[in-house]
């Protein structure tokens, strides 16, 4: 679904991250195909498609003593044909101008606070896919991106993804738990619970008091505002 921000809800253990893993080619599906345009993604080999798809994923532990803009070069690894070249430094920089980390550039990655280093991540994720891909899309995956952020960095990472979508190639796929968040930003939101699909449309489509009860076993009660369910509980 390009150009759209699709955001995948529901309880723990409902299969979320298994979802997410799939759509990335971090799993192979049992059954099924999962097709990029008119490609099997399992027929991609995993350079080709690293160097169109970034993945954020909830456990991104490093424990060397990098610098911040060492970390975010990892993202261009994928591209990388020998060593770095300037398209690859100019990548990193503007990544981290965007999520606003410039500053640390030179910092130890270690030193961070855990929602410092998640926006670290965002610009790693982001720098791996920074350059449009001739006649291909550009996917982003986010698992649990909020994950370690105070409410203001939530909020800014939401309408940073929208800024993202302006460009006209790029899908995102991300996982949320805040179901507000979702009903604001998402254009397209995925319910799931205990592994299978129980709704899929429009937040207004799928955040009603009778599938929040389905799933959650809690009944909101739901206002609209500006044409979006907003719930209280």
């Amino acid at each position: 679904m390009p150009c759209r921000l699709n955001l995948i809800v529901g309880p723990n253990g409902a299969g979320k991250s298994t979802l997410v893993r799939l759509l990335s080619g971090q799993l192979q599906p049992y059954m099924g195909e999962v097709m990029y345009g008119a490609t099997n993604i399992s027929h991609m080999h995993l350079r080709s498609l690293a160097r169109i798809r970034g993945v954020l994923s909830q456990s991104l532990e490093i424990t060397f003593p990098l610098k911040v803009w060492e970390v975010v070069m990892m993202g261009r690894y994928p591209h990388f044909t020998g060593r770095q070249e300037e398209k690859d430094s100019r990548a990193v920089e503007e990544s981290m101008k965007f999520f606003n980390v410039t500053a640390w550039a030179d910092r130890d990655y270690t030193s961070l606070s855990g929602g410092e280093k998640q926006r670290v991540h965002f610009a790693r994720v982001m720098a791996q896919v920074w350059y449009p891909a001739e006649g291909q899309g550009r996917y982003l995956y986010l698992d649990e991106p909020l994950t370690f952020l105070d409410i203001y960095y939530q909020f800014r990472l939401m309408k940073q993804l929208s800024e993202i979508l302006l460009s006209q190639d790029f899908t995102i796929i991300g996982v949320v738990h805040d179901l507000n968040l979702a009903a604001r930003f998402a254009d397209n939101i995925t319910m799931l619970h205990q592994g299978k699909l129980l709704a899929d449309g429009s937040p207004a489509e799928v955040l009603t008091p009778d599938i929040i009860y389905r799933a959650f076993g809690l009944r909101p009660g739901v206002t609209i505002v500006n044409d979006r369910p907003h719930l209280l509980f």
